[in-house]
């Protein structure tokens, strides 16, 4: 996958009437889950729930929530592309990749963003887009090449997740489907079902004409 820099910031002011007026400065709350938390620099009354830690620089508090600016985030959600997200916060690294984006039933606007750590060695389950190559046999034949699955869910390190998955589609013939059951990649496990169809070459009109011509000249 391609790595995708953000920048953030730790979120002091939780609840929603904090998080409707970051938005309303063009800010986007974040939540950073399945790793390590934070430690941020903290002065002030501690929360229900927080817990003072000691760093470098003083007292610091944990923390999962943070804050991102929108523009910073819309080459990386409107895409069809994913990315490991190397998330920097007060000069800490961490990778992370898009786990769910909440976004407002109207306007369409981001509400908020659920992000995953990742390592190296944990595997992560990620929707990875999918791409067909080749010129299918069926479609030779007059047939509609289809696809039915724009992505398909697999299961790695992310080290190993591609930025595609590529299918060729040079053997499927004539109303034809090919399902996830019959994919392999190096490093991937399939998570979704096995059944699931990713893409057909569906019987046109004029294929069907053709081939009940064939039939006919054949009696």
């Amino acid at each position: 996958m391609k790595t995708y820099t953000l920048a953030a910031e730790p979120r002091t002011n939780l609840g929603k009437k904090a998080a409707k007026t970051l938005r309303s400065e063009g800010k986007i709350p974040v939540v950073l889950n399945g790793g390590e938390p934070f430690a941020l620099p903290y002065t002030g009354t501690l929360k229900p729930g927080e817990k003072i830690v000691e760093i470098e620089n003083g007292r610091g508090i944990i923390s999962t929530d943070l804050v991102v600016s929108n523009d910073d985030v819309r080459k990386l959600i409107y895409t069809p592309d994913i990315f490991a997200i190397e998330l920097e916060v007060n000069g800490e690294k961490k990778m992370a990749v898009l786990r769910e984006v909440q976004f407002h039933p109207v306007k369409d606007n981001i509400l908020h963003i659920d992000l995953l750590e990742v390592n190296d060695s944990k595997p992560v389950v990620i929707s990875v887009p999918v791409k067909l190559e080749g010129h299918a046999e069926g479609v030779k034949a007059g047939g509609k090449l289809t696809l039915s699955m724009k992505k398909i869910k697999v299961k790695a390190v992310y080290t190993e997740v591609p930025e595609r998955l590529v299918i060729n589609v040079d053997h499927l013939g004539l109303g034809k489907t090919l399902q996830i059951g019959e994919l392999h990649f190096p490093g991937l496990e399939m998570v979704t079902p096995k059944e699931a169809v990713v893409c057909a070459v569906q019987l046109t009109r004029a294929a069907r004409g053709a081939a009940a011509a064939a039939a006919a000249a054949g009696k």
